[in-house]
């Protein structure tokens, strides 16, 4: 019988670091979800879910897209979601991590260079692993050291694409690209810059559209448009141009062999898109709530961002996770982010504001936090 011996060591050993991951309870005033406008439970997410249950929308899909698994739902977002983002085509994917590693497995060829910032998701990384083009990483938000990396591939004699890959908005320091820098960058060496936009997707740009906003629509540009952040849903859409789709159809084994998603949740995803339009409120409700949260949290160590990410840095594993553990303790679900998430050294509380928060939460928090924090 087998006996997991190597498994069983493994989750010793980063039990001994104070690595070790466990599911825990949703409770306590939210300071962790990325439900960043309190949509996951808005009220007409929820009459658009029983409405189109009472219409007879499917709950499943009952296969892949390419067998019988597509339908008027999944046609209906992906063309309401290109209008809407300003994008030529959109394809819809089961989850934000399936999405971005599909993208990186299928569209970079043999010969092309993928440069990253060295902070994008494990999603890219793992689409990187599955493909088969060179990838090489850059300093965080160093244009310079993107420009270098191509120049170099160049010199050693690389001749095909150049891909730019970078989060607009990176989900565990709360900072921003400098995205036009890198346009002009991309049009300069013939390059696709590909942008998860995840977090920032209904919290910025006109009607929530991003900081992509205004480069989408280019030939050269693909962005990752999570749905289960500030939309409240679940799911991605990948908008760019319309070969991008086809190819995706076409060679993208991830959406190839998946089961397509709930027809149900892409009526979801359809609502959410019009409550974006319609209620703007939600948007200035957040950022005033994080200029407020800037200032109440600074004296914390709390890292002002200018977005809805505060990280606190800590440093140390085991006194993160004992802050964190105290927090929640004390009603207030902040979590601790370690290696491998965070680099060596940057272990974290990352303080999530969303609109199911408010400045007296604020405040408590604040008072907490210098208390807990070392």
């Amino acid at each position: 019988m087998p006996s997991f011996a190597a498994h069983r060591a493994d989750l010793a050993q980063l039990a001994d670091q104070h690595r070790i991951r466990r599911l825990l309870p949703r409770q306590g005033t939210d300071f962790a979800s990325n439900d960043y406008l309190a949509l996951a439970s808005a009220p007409r997410l929820r009459n658009a879910v029983a409405a189109a249950l009472a219409e007879g929308v499917a709950v499943g899909s009952g296969g892949s897209r390419l067998l019988r698994g597509n339908s008027d739902e999944h046609e209906a977002l992906e063309a309401e979601a290109a209008a809407f983002f300003g994008s030529e085509a959109a394809l819809y994917f089961a989850s934000g991590f399936a999405a971005n590693a599909a993208l990186f497995a299928t569209l970079p060829q043999r010969g092309d260079l993928v440069v990253y910032d060295a902070l994008v998701h494990a999603s890219a990384h793992e689409g990187m692993r599955l493909g088969r083009a060179t990838c090489v990483a850059a300093e965080h938000n160093q244009v310079d050291a993107i420009e270098a990396a191509i120049r170099e591939w160049r010199k050693g004699g690389g001749t095909g694409t150049p891909w730019i890959a970078v989060e607009s908005l990176y989900s565990m320091d709360g900072d921003r690209a400098p995205l036009a820098a890198l346009a002009t960058l991309a049009d300069a060496q013939d390059a696709i810059l590909l942008i998860d936009e995840a977090h920032a997707t209904g919290v910025f740009g006109a009607v929530g559209r991003g900081l992509a906003e205004d480069l989408e629509g280019r030939d050269n540009v693909v962005t990752l448009r999570t749905c289960g952040k500030a939309m409240g849903c679940e799911g991605a859409l990948v908008c760019g141009p319309r070969i991008v789709r086809d190819f995706l159809i076409n060679r993208g084994r991830g959406f190839i062999f998946s089961t397509a998603p709930s027809p149900l949740m892409a009526r979801a995803v359809r609502e959410s898109l019009h409550i974006l339009a319609d209620e703007p409120k939600r948007r200035e409700r957040l950022h005033d709530l994080v200029r407020y949260a800037e200032r109440a949290l600074a004296p914390a160590g709390v890292q002002p961002t200018g977005s809805q990410i505060l990280p606190l840095v800590i440093g140390d594993d085991a006194a993160t996770m004992r802050a964190a553990e105290a927090l929640q303790a004390d009603g207030f679900d902040v979590r601790g982010i370690r290696p491998p998430t965070v680099p060596r050294g940057t272990s974290r509380l990352r303080v999530s504001l969303t609109l199911n928060v408010t400045t007296e939460d604020v405040d408590r928090l604040a008072a907490l936090l210098q208390e807990v924090v070392p």
